[in-house]
C-alpha cells in the first residue's frame, strides 16, 4: 500500500524505514526536515531507566537497542555503544549512544535509499492521500490529531568540545544532570519545564547544566562551549501508538524517543501488515 507519514524526526524515519522494508511505497512530509527537528537536539543515550508506568515501554526499549546494536556494529551510522554509569541505580553498563545529526542524516539516506521520499510540507490536517497516514507528528499531534494531551516539555542542552571523555553519565533525582560524550562535542543536560515553549537558551540555565555536570565531570567547567540548543519534547500522559481506521498514530514520546524509536516502528509495521 501506499503510507503516508507525518514528521521527518527519529520517530517518523524509523516507521518509514520498517514499512519500506516490508514492502510499503513509502512517503515522508513533514514541516521541519530531519536537521530542524526536536530529534536533532537529543543527546540520544538510547536507554530507559527505572520501571516504566507503560508496560509496552519495556518491550519498545529492548528491540530498540537490539536494533541500535545491530547498527553500531555496522559503523557509519552514527550510532556507537559506550560504556557509562547510571547513578540511581548505581550500574555501570554499555549502552548506545546516537549522534543525531549523522544518525537523522543516515535515517533519511536509507529512507531513500529503500525507495521512499522526505519531502517539506506544511499541514494544517492529516493527509487525504495514499493508502495510508502514520502519524508521527510529536508536538503537532496538539493539531493535527486534534489532542490537547500533549504538551511541550522544553529541554535546554549545552555542546561543550571534546577532551577525550570516553563515558556517559546519568544524574540521579527530578533535574538530574546527564552527560553523552560524542565523537567531536560532549551534550551536557538537561532541563524538564513542562508547558514552556520558548526555543530560546537561557544563558543563566547553561551555566547550571555546565556547573552540575561538573560535579560528575570535573574537567567540564573548563571546557569551552560549543553551541546552546533547546527542544520541546513532546509529552503526554503516554505514548499514543494505535491504529484508528486509515490512520496509525505513533506520538508522545517524550524524551524516549530516540530510545523507543526501532521498538515503536516494528509495531507500526505490524498495524499495516
Amino acid at each position: 500500500m501506499r503510507v503516508i507519514v507525518v514528521g521527518a524526526g527519529v520517530v517518523g524515519l524509523s516507521c518509514a524505514v520498517r514499512l519500506l522494508e516490508a514492502g510499503h511505497r513509502v512517503d515522508v512530509v513533514a514541516r521541519d526536515l530531519p536537521l530542524e527537528t526536536t530529534s536533532a537536539v537529543a543527546g540520544a543515550l538510547c536507554h530507559v531507566g527505572g520501571e516504566p508506568a507503560d508496560p509496552r515501554v519495556v518491550s519498545w526499549s529492548a528491540r530498540s537497542g537490539e536494533s541500535f546494536a545491530e547498527l553500531a556494529a555496522a559503523g557509519q551510522t552514527g550510532v556507537r555503544m559506550v560504556p557509562g554509569t547510571e547513578l540511581p541505580s548505581g550500574r555501570s553498563l554499555v549502552a548506545p549512544v546516537a549522534e543525531m545529526p549523522r544518525y537523522l542524516s543516515w535515517l533519511r539516506a536509507r529512507v531513500e535509499a529503500l525507495g521512499g521520499t522526505v519531502t517539506r510540507l506544511s499541514l494544517r490536517m492529516l493527509p487525504a492521500g495514499g493508502d495510508a497516514v502514520v502519524n508521527c507528528s510529536g508536538i503537532g499531534s496538539r493539531l493535527l490529531a486534534a489532542d490537547a494531551s500533549i504538551t511541550p516539555v522544553r529541554g535546554q542542552v549545552v555542546h561543550l568540545a571534546q577532551h577525550g571523555l570516553e563515558r556517559w553519565w546519568l544524574g540521579a533525582g527530578p533535574a538530574a544532570p546527564y552527560i553523552v560524550p560524542r565523537e567531536h562535542d560532549i551534550v551536557v543536560g538537561g532541563t524538564h519545564e513542562h508547558g514552556d515553549w520558548s526555543r530560546t537558551p537561557s544563558p543563566d540555565t547553561a551555566a547550571l547544566l555546565i556547573e552540575r555536570a561538573s560535579r560528575l565531570v570535573p574537567e567540564l567547567a573548563s571546557a569551552r562551549v560549543l553551541q546552546h540548543r533547546v527542544g520541546l519534547r513532546p509529552t503526554r500522559g503516554a505514548v499514543r501508538l494505535e491504529r484508528e481506521g486509515r490512520v496509525v498514530h505513533c506520538y508522545g514520546h517524550g524524551d524516549a524517543g530516540v530510545a523507543l524509536s526501532w521498538g515503536c516502528a516494528d509495531d507500526v509495521a505490524a498495524l499495516l501488515a
